[in-house]
C-alpha cells in the first residue's frame, strides 16, 4: 500500500462508526418484452404508476425501458432486499411481459417503431420527452436500448474531514475529495470491467447488419472470444460529438466549466437536424450536449437539484454530494442485476478511490492512458498475457488486478470490521479467483453457457428472464408490500395530473425558461 493508503484507513479504523454511515443506492434499467422476448411496444402500465412522478419505478429512454430506483441504505442488505422487492412488484404486474435481465437488448422492431417514453402533457413530463426524442436524433433509437445498472454512494460529511483532504471549507473538502475518487476510478475502472462484465456476446438484430468485425458464434449471435464488455465498448453509445469531450476531473471547477461548454456551444451536424420538424420538438437544442445529463461517462459527480435547477448550478453552489458509477453490466445470474459480492466489492473499491493517492492528470485534466486500458479491457480483457499501461510502463493485466485486489482487500477488511460484515472480505476472495481464472468471469460464464447449451444469445437470456420472473412471482409479495406499492402507484398518477393541472404557460415559453436557468459557474 501507498503511505498515504495506509495512513487513511488506519485513521478511519480509529472511527469505526463513519463507514456505517455512508450511503449507497441502486437505479436499474430493463426492457419490458414479450414471451418471447421481443421488445414491448405497449404503453408503461398503469398498474405501476406514472412514469413521471413514482418515486421507485420509472422509464428511462424507450417507453419499455423500466428503470428500478432504491432509496439509499447504510448496509447491502438492506439494498438488495428492497431492490429484490421492486424486481417482484414488476413481475407481479407484468402479466403477460417480463423484464428482460441483461444489459444488451433484446430482439427490437424496426429503428421506427421503437417507442419514446412518454411522460404525460405537463411541461415537465414533455421536457423528459423532447430530451429523449433529440437522443433518438444523435444517436439512434436502437443504442438508447442498452440497459446498465447505477450504483450510487456517498461518505459521510466528517468523512473527508477524518482523511485531510485539501480544502479551505468543508464544502471545498468534500468536492475536492469527491473529484480525487474520480480521478483513481478512471484509473482503475478497468478492472471493473474485468471482474463484473457481462456482454461479450449481442443478437445480430442488435446491429442492424453492422458487425463492427465481431465474430459469429450461431446465425443469431455475434462475439468477440476474449470481451467482457461490449455494452461499454464503441457498440455503445458513441458518437463524433461525445467524442470531442475531454472534461478535467483535476478539480469541480474546471470539471463543470468543460460541461457548461459542452451545453451551450452549438455542433454543426445538430444545427442541420434544428429543434423543430414539422412544427414539433424533436431536440431541446443543437448544442453538443442537450443537457447535462448527455454526457455518458463511467462515473459521475452528482447533487440532487430543486425545482427547475440544472446540475451545473447545483453542484457549483453547494458541490458534489455523491458519486454514481455507470459501467456496470446487470448481473445476468441475479434477478436484481447485482450479486452481494459485486457490491461488496465495489463498496471497498470506491473506499480505495477515495483514499488511496490521486494526483492530477496532465494539463488537459483527462487521462488517456486510462481510457486506452478501459477500452482494451472491455474488448480483451481475458486475452492470455494482456498488457496495460500503467504511468507510461508495460504491465499486465493480471498482475496489476493482482496488486490492487492486495490494496482493496485492506478497504474491505475496514468495511467488513467497521459493519460487522464478512461479505466483504469474501467479495476480495471471489475476485481473486476470477483473476487467477478468467474461465470463472461473468463474461466467460455467459460464453461458455451459450456453448454448451447451444443456444443463441437471444433465447439464452429469453429462458433466463422467465425463469427468475417465475421464481419472484411464486414468492409474491406480502398483503403490505402489495398495499404500498399500489398506493406509490395510484399516488404517482394523481401527482402527475396535479402537475398537468397546474402548468399556466406554453410548453415554448418552458423550455427557453429551462435554457436560462442555466449559469455559467462562478467561483471565488
Amino acid at each position: 500500500m501507498s503511505v498515504t493508503l495506509s495512513q487513511r484507513l488506519e485513521i478511519l479504523r480509529q472511527k469505526p462508526d463513519m463507514l456505517g454511515k455512508s450511503l449507497r443506492g441502486i437505479e436499474k434499467e430493463g426492457l419490458r418484452v414479450n414471451s418471447e422476448g421481443r421488445l414491448s411496444t405497449r404503453a408503461h402500465p398503469k398498474s405501476l404508476g406514472s412514469a413521471l412522478t413514482h418515486p421507485r419505478i420509472t422509464t428511462d429512454y424507450s417507453e419499455a425501458l423500466l428503470e428500478l430506483i432504491s432509496g439509499t441504505h447504510t448496509r447491502i442488505d438492506d439494498l438488495l432486499a428492497e431492490m429484490a422487492e421492486l424486481q417482484t412488484v414488476i413481475a407481479c404486474s407484468l402479466n403477460d411481459e417480463m423484464m428482460w435481465n441483461h444489459s444488451m437488448p433484446a430482439h427490437l422492431p424496426a429503428e421506427i417503431d421503437i417507442p419514446i417514453a412518454w411522460y404525460g402533457t405537463s411541461n415537465t413530463g414533455m421536457l423528459k420527452h423532447v430530451y429523449r426524442r433529440g437522443l433518438a436524433e444523435r444517436y439512434g433509437k436502437t443504442m438508447q436500448c442498452i440497459a446498465g445498472l447505477h450504483y450510487n454512494f456517498s461518505f459521510d460529511e466528517q468523512f473527508w474531514q477524518i482523511i485531510d483532504v485539501p480544502g479551505i471549507s468543508a464544502q471545498d473538502k468534500r468536492s475536492a475529495g469527491y473529484m480525487a475518487l474520480i480521478r483513481n476510478f478512471t484509473r482503475y475502472s478497468w478492472l471493473l470491467m474485468y471482474l463484473f462484465g457481462a456482454s461479450p456476446a449481442v443478437s445480430k438484430d442488435f446491429l442492424r447488419g453492422r458487425d463492427k468485425g465481431l465474430d459469429q458464434l450461431d446465425a443469431d449471435t455475434l462475439f468477440l472470444p476474449y470481451a467482457t464488455s461490449l455494452r461499454m465498448s464503441d457498440l455503445g453509445y458513441q458518437n463524433k460529438a461525445q467524442a470531442t469531450l475531454k472534461p478535467c476531473y483535476n478539480d469541480l471547477n474546471s470539471f463543470l466549466l468543460s460541461m457548461h461548454k459542452a451545453v451551450t456551444t452549438p455542433w454543426p451536424p445538430y444545427n442541420e437536424i434544428g429543434t423543430h420538424r414539422n412544427g414539433e420538438w424533436i431536440q431541446l437544442n443543437t448544442n453538443v450536449l442537450q443537457i447535462e445529463n448527455e454526457f455518458y461517462s463511467s462515473i459521475r459527480p452528482k447533487r440532487a437539484t430543486g425545482p427547475c435547477e440544472r446540475p451545473i448550478t447545483a453542484l457549483a453552489d453547494r458541490g458534489i454530494q455523491y458519486v454514481e458509477i455507470r459501467c456496470l453490466d446487470i448481473d445476468y445470474k441475479e434477478a436484481t442485476g447485482i450479486s452481494s459480492d459485486t457490491a461488496h466489492f465495489v463498496d471497498a473499491f470506491i473506499l480505495f478511490c477515495a483514499t488511496q493517492d490521486s494526483p492530477y492528470f496532465g494539463d488537459d485534466g483527462f487521462c488517456a492512458e486510462s481510457a486506452d486500458n478501459f477500452a482494451k479491457t472491455v474488448k480483451y480483457g481475458r486475452q492470455p498475457g494482456l498488457i496495460l499501461k500503467r504511468d507510461g510502463a508495460d504491465i499486465s493485466l493480471k498482475d496489476w488486478a493482482n496488486h490492487l485486489l492486495s490494496q482493496i482487500g485492506e478497504c474491505a477488511n475496514l468495511f467488513g470490521d467497521c459493519l460487522a460484515d464478512p461479505s466483504y472480505v469474501k467479495a476480495i476472495s471471489s475476485q481473486q479467483q476470477k483473476v487467477a481464472d478468467p474461465e470463472s468471469t461473468p463474461s466467460a460464464q455467459l460464453l461458455s453457457s451459450l456453448q454448451q447449451k447451444e443456444m443463441s444469445f437471444h433465447d439464452f437470456v429469453v429462458d433466463l428472464s422467465k425463469q427468475q420472473a417465475a421464481v419472484l412471482q411464486a414468492k409474491g409479495l406480502t398483503f403490505e408490500q402489495g398495499k404500498q406499492a399500489d398506493a406509490q402507484a395510484m399516488e404517482s398518477i394523481l401527482t402527475q395530473e396535479r402537475i398537468e393541472n397546474a402548468d399556466s404557460e406554453t410548453f415554448d415559453d418552458y423550455v427557453k425558461q429551462f435554457h436560462e436557468a442555466l449559469k455559467a459557474p462562478t467561483f471565488a
